[in-house]
């Protein structure tokens, strides 16, 4: 196996040369050609392997020295491929290699990701029509010069599992770190002030939260509701601060006033899942940004750049954390070419005050990117070579004197958990979106303001989502990449509620009417509980298999697997948004209190998938203050006045369920109401109907003809 090792410190890729030699130069007279063998498959590189080194020899005179050569050129050409690619891939962060194909960061030698364009193409058609008129030696410098790869393409370059993930919809997710792992990697942040972004989900709020991220991370706590409690806390000489970003907010309401208007509801529903530390914690670090329709991230961006240091997305996976990763980070701003012109030639030892005036003065025409920035360092650097070159000498023979050194430093930046940022650029490469769980394979760190910070891209930590029990092809159902407009469904006693035919909502309380809206991008569908289980389990009551026309997402196994996930109880009052104009101060002017009726609400998570809204009407029942006889006779006055009502909710092990007080979407993002004037007039009747008044009016006639 012959390989290549990059000439970088944290690369991944080794290739390196397989080839047995033999222990000491035998013979000047003796040829023998030596078998191409494994790395791992000699003896004296096992460390605990007790066999003394023997050597694959064959004697063939003169074919040691072809086999050498073919070796050599094998070899160049490895090392040559693996000198373009970059130090990490900019789309998954997986250091680069190009030994395992199956794995993160491979790189084959198919240049599938440059893209040529028609002016490119159009030059080289003039080329050689050129080159038959003329001789080919006048033209072949700018042959090459076209030939030549552009720098910015090889920068650009992804891996081809990132390849597949973008332009195929196929790949393989990785291993996803433990919050031990995450928290090893933010310790070795290099800057003293660092700001981690917990990045949540608004399908199934709150349930993608950590809540133990403060207490794993060893972050300092929350700042409470304490008018003395500290704004900055160090922990270990260093700032760590946290924010909330609820992101894909665009899936809650149509517009973004009212997505503002949750923000307090939000806060509550985060300060009940943090639990007993979360009961006085300020929580003025929660935003609602959406980075498709981007609301929020514009203040999220000024915040970063403003802040500078280094800013750590952290969250669990399939949370959208490099989709915002590209909208919020500071792009096009890095530094100015002026004045990065004028500092660049006031630090050359040989520039004159002409050559920074015209220096400067260039740059005012050079467009502002990369390669404007780029010719004006290469002009400022031609005048400043031969000083330059004493010190390169000087730098030389220093590092070869004292070797040692620099192993020890390799060494330890080996050791290092966090990968080499990516080049500072005005317009980076950006983290690749996919709906893959995993997609992020390692850190990837872009920095911004010329050395002022950078933003960290985190793989996702694992988290349990019922992909694992849904067949291949249904898998891309499950997220929720739009809003949903649900339709209302009633469950009437003895009904269950299916959605996508794997969960199954059964109400536990009888002789009540439950309203369902279920906001997930499965199908609902409403049926009897005997049809439901039949439909989950793929099982009918006498044992015969399910041959309905209802579909059932789920794997074989999974169906076998059904359990509760627990009973639920909608323990919410919601009368005062669910009442209407009764309660309204204009028109009914009734407080809910005083009303002949309850209504009880709550929405059900479910996890990486979405929700369903729960609403149930009680009749309110006031205590008399005189005891019933009956009831003291048959011992029924323990009955509580009011019961909430209760659902029961099946899944596939019993998982991924969860609870949380009603938002009340239906309210906000349901079906558009259609204005009074706009509202279209009665449709025509039916033929029955008309056909039932012409014989009214036949027979009429038909009477009065008779009288008269």
């Amino acid at each position: 196996m012959l390989s290549v090792i990059r000439p970088a410190k944290h690369i991944a890729t080794s290739l390196r040369a397989g080839v047995s030699r033999s222990a000491r130069d035998r013979a000047v007279g003796s040829v023998s050609t030596y078998t191409l063998l494994p790395r791992w498959h000699e003896p004296g590189i096992r460390r605990f392997g007790r066999s003394v080194k023997r050597w694959q020899e064959t004697k063939a005179e003169g074919a040691l020295g072809e086999l050498v050569q073919n070796a050599a050129l094998v070899e160049h050409d490895n090392f040559a491929f693996a000198k373009t690619l970059p130090v990490v891939c900019p789309g998954c962060g997986a250091l680069s290699q190009t030994i395992e194909p199956e794995s993160p960061g491979f790189y084959s030698r198919k240049k599938r990701n440059v893209k040529t364009t028609q002016k490119s193409d159009e030059d080289k058609i003039f080329q050689e029509a050129m080159a038959r008129i003329e001789s080919l030696e006048q033209h072949q410098p700018a042959q090459q010069e076209t030939e030549q790869e552009p720098e910015s393409n090889r920068a650009n370059l992804i891996c081809d599992r990132c390849h597949d993930l973008i332009y195929q919809s196929k790949g393989s997710s990785i291993l996803h770190p433990s919050m031990q792992s995450i928290q090893d990697i933010i310790e070795s942040s290099p800057h003293k002030h660092n700001h981690i972004y917990h990045v949540l989900d608004a399908a199934d709020f709150p349930m993608s939260l950590i809540p133990n991220l403060m207490s794993a991370l060893k972050l300092p706590r929350l700042r409470t509701q304490n008018r003395r409690s500290k704004s900055i806390q160090y922990a270990r000489d260093r700032v760590a601060d946290i924010s909330f970003i609820i992101t894909r907010c665009d899936l809650l309401a149509p517009k973004k006033e009212q997505v503002d208007r949750l923000m307090p509801y939000m806060q509550e529903v985060l300060r009940d899942a943090l639990g007993r530390t979360g009961r006085n914690v300020r929580l003025g670090n929660v935003r609602c940004v959406s980075a498709k329709r981007g609301w929020w991230t514009p203040q999220v961006k000024e915040e970063i750049w403003k802040r500078g240091g280094a800013g750590w997305v952290v969250g669990k996976v399939n949370v959208g954390k490099s989709a915002l990763f590209e909208v919020v980070f500071p792009k096009g701003r890095n530094f100015d070419a002026v004045e990065t012109a004028r500092t660049t030639a006031l630090g050359t030892s040989n520039a004159s005050h002409e050559q920074i005036e015209g220096v400067a003065n260039s740059a005012k025409f050079t467009p502002f990117n990369d390669e404007g920035l780029a010719q004006i360092n290469s002009a400022l650097s031609e005048d400043a070579t031969e000083d330059q070159g004493v010190v390169d000498e000087g730098e030389t023979a220093q590092r070869q004197q004292t070797p040692e050194e620099d192993d020890e430093l390799d060494d330890d930046s080996d050791l290092m958990l966090l990968p080499p940022a990516q080049p500072e650029t005005q317009y980076p490469q950006m983290p690749i979106v996919s709906s893959l769980p995993g997609t992020t394979a390692s850190p990837i760190r872009i920095p911004f303001g010329n050395g002022k910070g950078e933003l960290i891209d985190l793989p996702g930590v694992q988290r349990s989502s019922l992909e694992t029990h849904v067949a291949p092809e249904h898998r891309s159902s499950l997220v929720m990449k739009s809003r949903i407009v649900p339709e209302q469904y009633s469950l009437k006693p003895g009904q269950s509620l299916l959605i996508g035919g794997i969960v199954r909502i059964t109400p536990k309380t009888d002789e009540l009417v439950f309203l369902a809206y279920p906001f997930t991008p499965l199908h609902p569908h409403a049926t009897g509980n005997h049809k439901a289980v039949a439909i989950q389990t793929g099982v009918n009551e006498d044992g015969t298999p399910y041959t309905g026309t209802v579909e059932n997402i789920g794997t074989d196994t999974a169906k076998t697997r059904i359990k509760s996930a627990g009973t639920y109880t909608l323990e919410w009052d919601v009368t005062k948004r669910r009442a209407g104009p009764v309660t309204d101060k204009q028109a009914g002017k009734q407080k809910a209190e005083n009303l002949p009726f309850v209504v009880y609400g709550a929405d059900i998570l479910i996890e990486g998938v979405g929700w369903v809204e729960l609403v149930c009407q009680v009749r309110n029942r006031r205590k008399s203050l005189i005891s019933d006889a009956l009831g003291v006779e048959f011992g029924t006055t323990d009955q509580p006045v009011n019961a909430k009502p209760q659902v029961e909710v099946f899944t596939p092990k019993g998982k991924f369920i969860g609870i949380r007080r009603p938002m009340n979407a239906w309210l906000d993002g349901g079906p558009k109401k259609v204005a009074k004037h706009a509202r279209k007039s009665r449709p025509r009747m039916t033929i029955s109907m008309q056909r039932r008044k012409e014989g009214g009016k036949k027979g009429g006639q038909a009477a009065n003809a008779v009288l008269s």
